[in-house]
């Protein structure tokens, strides 16, 4: 019985849905969501994207590099890389110099829809910040810089 006052004297306490962490992983949610809608003509999911842009501007040319860029395991990348080679996307090649490499790069067709990402993650992020100022929306970024700063020295992860 005295865990469960304990709970609802939390509960009371502290509003879950008006944490800091529940508003950003909603609100990310919803950036989720709408970017996966516009990437829908592209015949791109919400998690293919982000290794076909880190292709495009040269962040990564491999599963290990896709993986860490991507911050999923490389046997994920591997699957989601089969997913894209099938759609014509990206093909595999290997090193000249080190057969043990394998190269990622991009089709023409993967170019071409690459090309279209930076405009779609940029209207989304101006639709997610239309009802702010040019001021609010600066202090937003520096706060959300700052938290993470914090968090990454605590952590020891900087």
């Amino acid at each position: 019985m005295e865990d469960q006052g304990k709970t609802q004297d939390f509960i009371e306490a502290y509003d879950l849905m008006d944490s800091v962490g529940w508003l950003m992983r909603s609100t990310l949610a919803a950036m989720r969501q709408e970017i996966e809608q516009r990437m829908e003509p592209f015949g791109l999911t919400n998690a293919q994207w982000n290794p076909i842009l880190k292709l495009y501007t040269g962040q990564a040319d491999t599963v290990a590099e896709l993986a860490r860029g991507c911050m999923q395991d490389a046997g994920g990348m591997t699957r989601m890389l089969d997913r894209l080679e099938a759609k014509g996307l990206c093909r595999r090649r290997r090193s000249e110099s080190d057969r043990r490499v394998v190269r990622i790069e991009l089709t023409e067709q993967g170019r071409e829809v690459a090309s279209r990402i930076p405009d779609v993650l940029r209207d989304v992020h101006e639709l997610g910040l239309q009802d702010f100022s040019d001021t609010e929306a600066a202090q937003l970024k520096s706060y959300l810089r700052r938290m993470r700063q914090t968090l990454q020295e605590k952590s020891g992860q900087v």
